[in-house]
């Protein structure tokens, strides 16, 4: 293996998570290097703006990727994007990724930030809209709706609390779902039923989105009768579950249950020297936030790891001598 090949820390993943874990990692002078499969900024990137990015006041998704990737390069943070990983070996003192490129890294310490997507419902007009009416977050977006009449899809915990929640902003919520019951807790179907500014629409789906620069409409499916109606509205929230992208780390590290990555208190996971942050960790909250602290508790536990390696490996040269 060339020396060049060969980093202190390695970071899979270059979302906000990524990106923070090698700003850490080079301004404490490990040599790192992160991988992205995609474009540098992960999910971020398909914000059209953040208003609670804590010190900034406005800025969209793919700025602030950018302020992040120019700081860790800036460190010396070493990062290729859209490249596809072939084979990963995490056990060991020294860790190998190989690339299907053919190129081979290997690193004392490994980050894992690969993050996740919202599950989508795969009907016409859901990509070309999504950030524009069509959204996955509330606590990113629900601002952006106040006294708007927006629809809620989805029938579990997610679905209802997020659609309360949404009450602080939107005029009028109505809650499409595809059973004729939900799958949330009893106390969150009784808050939602509740609250005078939601109504329900069941055993039903969206099945199109419509508008021209935005969602303006959607065409609704009544499951039993195969009735198509056409409502306006101004955004869609879509809360049907979220999907972590960590298929290639099963057998790998421990997942639960949803193939979210398990971490201790340091982000450590079950494999030694190997670490996790993230929208991809098993947790509650997905922000931008969450995934920047995340990601500094990783890369100082592992910076903290491979001063200790070092720090071994010149004990053993002195008493060998």
């Amino acid at each position: 293996m060339e020396m060049s090949n060969h980093y202190d820390a390695i970071v899979i993943g270059g979302g906000p998570a990524g990106l923070t874990a090698g700003i850490y990692l080079s301004r404490a002078r490990v040599r790192t290097l992160i991988l992205n499969e995609g474009a540098v900024g992960g999910q971020m990137v398909l914000t059209h703006e953040i208003a609670n990015y804590p010190g900034v006041e406005s800025i969209n998704g793919y700025q602030l990727a950018n302020v992040m990737k120019k700081q860790a390069k800036t460190f010396g943070c070493d990062i290729q994007s859209n490249i596809s990983i072939q084979t990963l070996n995490l056990e060991g003192e020294i860790k190998q990724v190989t690339l299907t490129s053919g190129k081979t890294y290997t690193a004392n310490a490994v980050i894992l930030t690969p993050g996740g997507r919202s599950r989508t419902l795969g009907v016409p007009g859901e990509a070309q809209f999504k950030g524009r009416g069509i959204s996955y977050c509330a606590t990113c977006d629900g601002d952006f709706f106040t006294d708007k009449e927006i629809i809620v899809v989805g029938g579990g915990n997610s679905a209802l609390e997020e659609a309360v929640s949404l009450t602080k902003y939107a005029s009028k919520i109505t809650i499409v779902h595809q059973f004729d019951h939900f799958q949330a807790f009893e106390h969150a179907v009784e808050e939602a039923k509740a609250n005078p500014k939601i109504g329900f629409i069941m055993e039903s789906k969206v099945t199109a989105f419509y508008g021209n620069e935005k969602l303006d409409a959607v065409d609704i499916t009544n499951l039993k009768t195969g009735r198509v109606e056409r409502f306006n509205t101004d955004g869609v929230f879509i809360f049907i579950g979220y999907v972590p992208n960590t298929d290639f780390l099963k057998g790998k590290i421990e997942l639960n249950q949803w193939g979210e990555m398990v971490v201790n208190a340091d982000m450590e996971t079950n494999v030694k020297g190997v670490f996790g942050a993230g929208d991809s960790i098993a947790k509650k909250y997905r922000q931008v936030t969450t995934a920047v602290g995340e990601a500094t508790v990783a890369a100082l536990a592992a910076s903290n790891y491979i001063h200790q390696l070092k720090t071994e490996k010149n004990k053993l040269v002195i008493e060998a001598n």
